[in-house]
């Protein structure tokens, strides 16, 4: 069943267009990898699947019973964000305020879901410690258990792996494909194809005026692959 659909999608950037005609479906349960050229306009599409933007035309259509407010984001860190002055326990927490509604205080199942959630990701012994105070690896985890806090439906993930080692990254790609077999809808850019043709079910691969989306086998042998693999077709 189609959860999210892009029809004939513009989207720009600093009021320049990055993205045109631009159509898709994500099916629940599906775990979409979006790679492409820097520029090709990978984040603003991220941006915008979580309403931070708005289209210039087309639409992005969720299924009738999908709240926006149900989406689980981690995004790009800044500089300023890697510093932010809270503990763990208040970023992880935070991911639940968008279901809170008018209520002023967290409920105990607020709090019963964040204290899962940083089990899950294996931080519950960072609750009291400061954010800005964790390594890279660590911070992906709490921001990791910050959107699982706003959703059990669809999470969206800009670059998780960044700047990360090796050993770290190869555990966000199995915590994340955890999840997806759990049941969560996994949209994530990436510029490591490698780890994407290997966990993914769908591919949108984005090239300044054009787009493949399909699913993950028939990827592997398009004429976009190369860009990224070096393959192709035989």
């Amino acid at each position: 069943m189609s959860l999210i659909t892009c029809k004939n999608l513009e989207l720009a950037y600093d009021n320049k267009t990055v993205l045109r005609d631009l159509s898709f479906e994500v099916n629940r349960g599906d775990y979409l990898c979006v790679v492409g050229e820097n520029g090709s306009g990978k984040s603003t599409l991220i941006k915008a699947l979580a309403n931070l933007i708005k289209p210039v035309s087309g639409e992005i259509r969720f299924c009738c019973d999908f709240h926006k407010k149900e989406i689980g984001y981690l995004p790009q860190q800044t500089d300023i964000q890697r510093d932010f002055p809270a503990s763990v326990w208040e970023v992880v927490i935070s991911g639940t305020l968008g279901k809170r509604g008018l209520r002023p205080f967290f409920s105990s199942k607020d709090k019963k879901l964040a204290r899962k959630n940083m089990e899950m990701l294996g931080i519950s012994d960072l609750k009291k410690q400061s954010y800005q105070d964790l390594s890279g690896g660590q911070q992906q985890r709490v921001l990791l258990a910050r959107a699982m806090c706003a959703t059990t439906s669809l999470i969206l993930l800009d670059e998780p792996v960044a700047g990360l080692d090796p050993v770290v990254t190869a555990e966000m790609y199995r915590i994340i494909k955890e999840l997806n077999e759990k049941g969560i809808t996994i949209i994530m850019i990436s510029h490591d194809l490698s780890a994407a043709v290997k966990h993914a079910s769908h591919i949108l691969h984005l090239k300044h005026g054009s787009f493949f989306f399909g699913k993950t086998e028939d990827y592997l042998f398009s004429d976009f692959s190369s860009e990224f693999m070096g393959g192709g077709k035989e």
